[in-house]
């Protein structure tokens, strides 16, 4: 009997503190604010297109590689250099570091292509190829142009170990442009020259004749190179017209080149730490502007006659 009694004390115990605490979490309304009702304690969740927005972009009526004209009347043409423009305008970080360093590239590209009579629109293919920064592919292919070892070495270059003239631009531009007036000279089209220079020549040459066909626009290529011309022409529409696909930015943010002089080496360096210093300028420096150098000293055995671009300022 006893414990029924302490049972019913009990439950009347958490009751009252229950109906207490109720109490003390009512908030009466104050007087000259309306009342909270149910309907005003929804949260309305904005959808996403209320605050972002991703636009179709508008494909340009006419465009062209090298004074050759793209098919765009071909659905399929247009299709592929939509999807490039969507890709390239769309991942803007990349294009707008593509900008900034044509800033500092460009200006030494364009009169080497016009020196060695390479349309003005292959600077993009270089683009397309190395992002203009010193980072192999990976299947080798170094340098600004992205040249393989056996390539850069039948176009002139030296390439081993302690000297890879890939990493030159002055020298990998000059056998570029012999590569791609090679393939012009072989394919009548500056269009195939390009496929040619992802591809290779033959392959190109043999996709032709199974297709039966003369235009890099009526043939069926791997997905890499059908992509690849199509990359080169959405880069220069961005690049060409970076305000109208959104990219915003002043002088003072593009990347240049320092001011350099060139100086003739015909001799070993034992330690291009210290050849730097001689110029009171660092090893960094020195190496960042003759990427060439592929270690600490220049063996030169040859007496071979180089030229080294020396920072001023």
């Amino acid at each position: 009997m006893k414990s029924i009694i302490l049972r019913i004390l009990f439950l009347v115990a958490v009751v009252t503190t229950g109906f207490f605490l109720l109490n003390l979490t009512k908030v009466k309304p104050d007087s000259t604010e309306k009342p909270i009702t149910a309907k005003d304690s929804i949260i309305v969740s904005k959808s996403v297109s209320d605050t972002y927005e991703v636009k179709a972009i508008k494909v340009p009526e006419y465009i062209e590689f090298a004074g050759e004209r793209v098919p765009l009347e071909k659905a399929d043409i247009f299709e592929r250099l939509d999807r490039e423009l969507l890709v390239n305008t769309y991942w803007q970080s990349n294009a707008l570091l593509l900008i900034k360093r044509a800033n500092k590239f460009f200006p030494l590209i364009e009169p080497l292509l016009k020196k060695y009579n390479l349309p003005d629109d292959f600077k993009y293919l270089c683009v397309a190829e190395s992002a203009l920064i010193q980072v192999p592919s990976h299947k080798g292919a170094a340098g600004y142009w992205h040249f393989l070892r056996a390539t850069g070495r039948q176009y002139g270059l030296e390439v081993n170990d302690n000297v890879d003239e890939r990493y030159n631009l002055e020298l990998s531009t000059k056998a570029a442009a012999k590569y791609l007036n090679d393939s012009k000279r072989k394919f009548g089209s500056w269009t195939l020259a390009a496929a040619g220079y992802n591809a290779g020549n033959a392959r190109i040459s043999k996709r032709l004749k199974e297709q039966k066909v003369s235009n890099y626009y009526d043939l069926l290529l791997n997905v890499e190179t059908g992509r690849y011309v199509f990359r080169i022409l959405a880069l220069k529409e961005i690049m060409t017209n970076p305000k109208k696909y959104g990219f915003l930015y002043e002088k003072e943010d593009l990347y240049t080149f320092p001011k350099v002089k060139e100086i003739i080496v015909d001799t070993a360096i034992d330690d291009i730490a210290d050849f730097a210093k001689q110029y009171n300028i660092t090893y960094k420096e020195l190496k960042l502007v003759n990427p060439w150098l592929r270690e600490t000293k220049l063996v030169n055995r040859s007496a071979k006659e180089y030229k080294l671009k020396i920072p001023i300022e």
